[in-house]
């Protein structure tokens, strides 16, 4: 079995969308980015809750 050329992600393409439709596919595709950046700004809300953390360990002169 060969790889997908340019025809074949063609005839995919024209069947997602005749199945989907437009609007349909751009809204997934809206959901997938917002999701996709929700979860880079967790990954980076969790590295700087470490560092808080790391900071608050450290013993306090009082």
């Amino acid at each position: 079995m060969g790889q997908l050329g340019a025809p074949e992600l063609l005839i995919l393409l024209v069947i997602v969308v005749i199945l989907f439709g437009v609007g349909r596919i751009g809204k997934i595709a809206g959901e997938l980015g917002s999701g996709i950046r929700a979860f880079r700004e967790g990954l980076q809300g969790d590295d700087e809750k470490a560092e808080d953390n790391s900071s608050q360990d450290s013993p306090k002169s009082e």
